[in-house]
């Protein structure tokens, strides 16, 4: 083999160049691109590592953390019923919101491509982002409060109800016992121990509602008119400032409009008929000997709604709370992906004869699976840690039903449970129904990446 001569002249094998220095794949030094990472690295390790391995290790311990009890706070998780709720409505949540957002947010990104006012829509969709989960908590208590006239849910249901409905007249209402004889009869009923006759004047006085609180503009009361049939009056017996003889039609007493009067034979209802606006009835004939009856519809405690924060309604009204919050962050991301679906594909579907239905199942869904995967893998995380509706909506005899994990956590750890070994076994059980989560979330980047 021919040598090569050396620098100072010697024959024999050339040295081998310096070794370059490393460099990452994108071209930096590894240590200055350690370098540049290492804050990032400790802020990670002091947030994160640090409080999940110290969780895992505390999670062994009792309250206090003086005794090792092994397994045993997580052997309390599925044994002590308030968690085992917490587990459970922790599992509707993940099951019914994520896909209930997504679904909104697919409706309505979808809709707002097809009107006019389609920016003007999303942005208010959207705008209950900028408000905080506490704020909406609070706005919530308010919206769903049992009074119809403070809780806007109750106010509307109310309304649609009475719609449909006939409202009770006077729902406070009740004959007055001392001058009058008619008796309860069962049921919210008042019936009379005699009986009626033609030509003898019917008198029913009722108390037990304030003058100032009758429903419009009552007109004074008269007494019974004289004419064929059976007649009479009704009036509230009780005026502003007293004076009057009970049982006595007076001067200044309110008459009450529109009260049921019913004449019943052997059980049988003969005859009805209402007060008129000055409180007189007249009722026929056929009601001469019958005893007079106050139906139950007159004195029926109006209707105030539903229960949306009891036990049985709680976790759906609070999921509602939630997809108000959180459906314009998926009508955004959904609108985005939509945007980049090649019109051609929809308007050939459309040529070959699909309808609007169809074109949206079989095309624009498949062509939006990725986005919306994300979304749904992005609520489902959020929604496992869900803490502050739970915490603010509810009220404290139905918080225990409406109990989550994440507050389930807060509750044993700081909220009076003093348990700092069983709140930190929450907080590895959540993290462990995290983790397989997001592992399906950086295999789907992962495939994106590679197409």
């Amino acid at each position: 083999m021919a040598s090569v001569a050396n620098p100072a002249g010697g024959a024999g094998d050339a040295p081998a160049p310096p070794a370059a220095p490393r460099k990452s794949v994108t071209g930096t030094r590894l240590w200055v691109a350690g370098l540049f990472l290492l804050p990032a690295l400790v802020l990670l390790g002091a947030f994160v590592v640090y409080p999940i391995g110290y969780s895992v290790w505390r999670s062994f311990y009792d309250a206090d953390g003086s005794g090792f009890v092994g397994l045993g706070n997580y052997g309390d998780i599925f044994s002590d019923d308030a968690t085992l709720t917490a587990v459970r409505n922790t599992a509707i949540w993940v099951a019914v919101a994520p896909a209930l957002v997504t679904a909104l947010g697919l409706i309505f990104a979808v809709l707002t491509e097809r009107v006019r006012w389609g920016t003007a829509f999303k942005l208010i969709v959207f705008m209950p982002m900028a408000i905080s989960m506490l704020a909406a908590g609070i706005i919530f208590k308010l919206v769903y409060e049992a009074d119809p006239d403070q809780g806007v849910a109750n106010a509307v249901v109310t309304s649609v109800h009475d719609a449909f409905a006939d409202a009770s007249v006077y729902p406070k209402a009740r004959p007055n016992a001392t001058v009058s004889d008619l008796k309860a009869s069962g049921g919210g009923a008042f019936t009379s121990t005699g009986t009626v006759r033609a030509g003898t004047p019917v008198l029913v006085p009722l108390v037990g509602i304030a003058p100032n609180k009758l429903p419009g503009s009552p007109k004074d009361a008269k007494a019974p008119p004289s004419g064929e049939g059976i007649t009479g009056t009704v009036w509230l017996d009780f005026k502003l400032g007293g004076g009057g003889t009970k049982g006595e039609v007076d001067a200044g007493e309110k008459a009450l409009e529109g009260v049921e009067v019913e004449a019943v034979k052997g059980g049988e209802v003969v005859a009805s008929t209402k007060s008129g606006a000055d409180g007189t009835f007249t009722l026929p004939g056929e009601a001469d000997g019958a005893q007079l009856r106050l139906p139950a519809s007159n004195f029926a405690a109006p209707y105030n709604g539903v229960d949306w924060l009891g036990p049985t309604l709680v976790t759906p009204a609070i999921i509602g709370a939630y997809v108000w919050m959180w459906a314009g962050f998926a009508m955004v991301l959904i609108a985005a992906g939509l945007a980049g679906v090649d019109r051609n594909l929809l308007e050939a579907a459309r040529v070959d004869g699909a309808n609007e239905w169809q074109v949206f199942r079989k095309v624009t869904v498949p062509l939006l699976a990725p986005v919306l995967v994300v979304v749904l893998v992005t609520l489902m995380i959020n929604v496992m840690k869900i803490f502050d509706l739970i915490y603010v909506i509810p009220p404290q005899p139905s918080q225990d039903d409406a109990n989550v994990l994440a507050l389930q956590l807060y509750l044993a750890s700081f909220g009076g449970g003093a348990n700092d070994g069983l709140g930190s076994a929450i907080g590895v059980i959540l993290l462990l129904l995290v983790i397989p989560v997001m592992v399906v979330n950086i295999r789907r980047l992962r495939r994106e990446r590679e197409r």
